[in-house]
């Protein structure tokens, strides 16, 4: 497990996460330790990539549950990846920016007007809780 860790370039117990969170598999010897297949090593590294660009863990467990568990995935299989992602990548960097070019106009206004607030209301949806202060602390 040791060498796995080391050759993937993270700490064991990311492995023991990866292995618990469906991400990864490995075998046990009659001793109880831990076998892994080569295939793991580009797993830990297509995770590693996902998890960098913003990917929630639960996508990156369906995407890798759509490739077959012993081989080591392919370009191809990279590449089908990457394409299932790129539209929810694209999605949120639509909406970051956005977010960061609202954000100039809020800064120091203390939500006075919350229904004009695109980051604390957006889209007025708190006026249908009625009129008066929603998110204001006591």
């Amino acid at each position: 497990m040791g060498e796995v860790a080391a050759r993937a370039g993270v700490p064991v117990s990311t492995l023991h996460f990866y292995e618990s969170k469906g991400l990864i598999r490995s075998t046990r010897t009659r001793g109880n330790q831990r076998r892994y297949p080569r295939s793991v090593l580009r797993r830990v590294a297509i995770i590693k990539v996902a998890q960098r660009t913003g990917i929630p863990l639960r996508e990156i467990r369906e995407a890798l549950s759509l490739l077959p568990q012993e081989c080591t995935p392919t370009t191809e299989d990279w590449r089908r990846l990457s394409e299932r992602w790129r539209t929810n990548l694209d999605a949120r960097i639509t909406m970051l920016t956005r977010l960061r070019d609202q954000l100039d106009g809020c800064i120091g206004c203390g939500c006075l007007s919350m229904s004009a607030c695109p980051l604390r209301n957006p889209g007025d949806r708190l006026s249908e809780q009625g009129p008066g202060p929603r998110l204001l602390e006591p």
